[in-house]
């Protein structure tokens, strides 16, 4: 077999689009990636089950609204938020290790836990009881809210960085546009 090699004049000299072409070329075969026949049916599932999901909770949310108590003492509420603040210091803690650890994985707890930070304020502010309403909001103002915007930003802009950086990314489309590989 006659292998011809590339000068990096020859690399230089080609488009973006040969790049990416030569790069998916030199790709080995497979990568553990899985068949894309698989990744469509995975797909197909998941985006059936949330709009269905999302339709059905839309009936459901009115039914709520209008069949719900005002009011509702509910067993086991100390159990409810401690449980809450121990998966909100997980979640903090994983985004913590895995950000000293500088891994990608770090995206998904860092979103979460801003997601969870945004549940815990809405949830202090909605159930607080009238002389603690301003507590809860000078918390949510002050700390969850401002801690929120933090991890979720932080999350979305390490993952632009990472489709950017990508080496088959095409530069002409925006990374907040960029299509799965399949």
């Amino acid at each position: 077999m006659t292998v011809s090699k590339m000068s990096d004049d020859e690399i230089a000299a080609m488009s973006d689009h040969e790049r990416r072409e030569l790069i998916a070329r030199l790709q080995p075969a497979g990568r553990g990636l899985p068949r894309p026949e698989v990744v469509r049916i995975h797909r197909r599932i998941r985006l059936t089950l949330m709009v269905g999901g999302s339709l059905v909770l839309i009936p459901w949310i009115v039914y709520l609204a209008m069949t719900l108590p005002a009011d509702y003492h509910a067993r086991n509420w100390s159990l409810t938020w401690i449980g809450f603040d121990v998966l909100l210091v997980i979640m903090m803690g994983a985004t913590a290790y895995l950000g000293w650890k500088r891994r990608v994985f770090l995206v998904l707890p860092a979103f979460a836990t801003g997601m969870l930070l945004l549940v815990d304020a809405w949830f202090d502010i909605v159930t607080a009881a009238p002389g603690d309403i301003w507590v809860s909001v000078g918390t949510a103002l002050i700390g969850e809210i401002p801690l929120a915007i933090l991890q979720i930003t932080g999350a979305l802009m390490l993952l632009r960085f990472l489709v950017i950086a990508h080496p088959l990314n095409n530069p002409a489309v925006s990374p907040w546009k960029a299509a799965l590989p399949f």
